[in-house]
């Protein structure tokens, strides 16, 4: 049997707990914002994509869609000005395109903090986590190094700050996070707006 790592039920529990809270208000902001996005883009305003989970795993992650059709999987630092709709600049600075992960947080291939999951295709990043570790993490809404200002377009930069977050489980060091997101941080989103 798999040991677990330390402070995992707990982790577990908050993020529970936390999806609780915020689904009523989430789900009417989604709906919302999809009709919004449907009118604007006339598009399926659900973006589902392949993503590495824990080890390396992948799973569909669902957001809102704040790129236009046809802009295929590619990370946010390659998407320019023309690949974001006229609402998606302002749902990727708010964040409410990542309301919809809550669904990826309750069936536990999220959680709430931690490294930010990337890309089947981006290999360099997927190789500098594993060797710091940071692969073996459940990925998460926000993180240390999107608080930090980070993107994927440093992978070596980006896996050592993740690598920080690895160790017993906290949770006011996750509230902390979260606060920070909400208040602003979390800008390390590179798409072009």
């Amino acid at each position: 049997m798999q040991q677990r790592p330390p402070g995992t039920a707990g982790k577990r529990i908050f993020d529970l707990v936390l999806v609780l809270i915020m689904a009523v208000p989430a789900v009417l902001a989604c709906l919302v914002a999809a009709a919004i996005i449907w009118f604007d883009d006339r598009a399926n305003p659900l973006f589902v994509q392949t993503r590495l989970g824990r080890d390396g795993r992948p799973f569909r992650l669902v957001k809102l869609r704040t790129m236009r059709m046809g802009t295929g999987d590619r990370p946010s630092h390659e998407a320019g000005r023309q690949h974001i709709t006229r609402m998606g600049g302002l749902m990727r600075r708010t964040k409410l395109d990542e309301l919809p992960q809550l669904w990826n947080v309750l069936r536990g291939e999220m959680s709430f903090v931690g490294p930010r999951p990337g890309l089947p295709s981006q290999i360099e990043l997927a190789d500098c986590r594993r060797q710091h570790g940071v692969d073996r993490l459940l990925p998460g809404i926000t993180g240390v190094a999107q608080v930090a200002g980070l993107d994927m377009s440093t992978p070596a930069r980006l896996a050592e700050k993740d690598a920080t977050y690895i160790g017993p489980w906290s949770l006011r060091r996750d509230l902390a996070l979260l606060v920070q997101t909400g208040l602003g941080g979390g800008r390390g989103d590179a798409a072009r707006l």
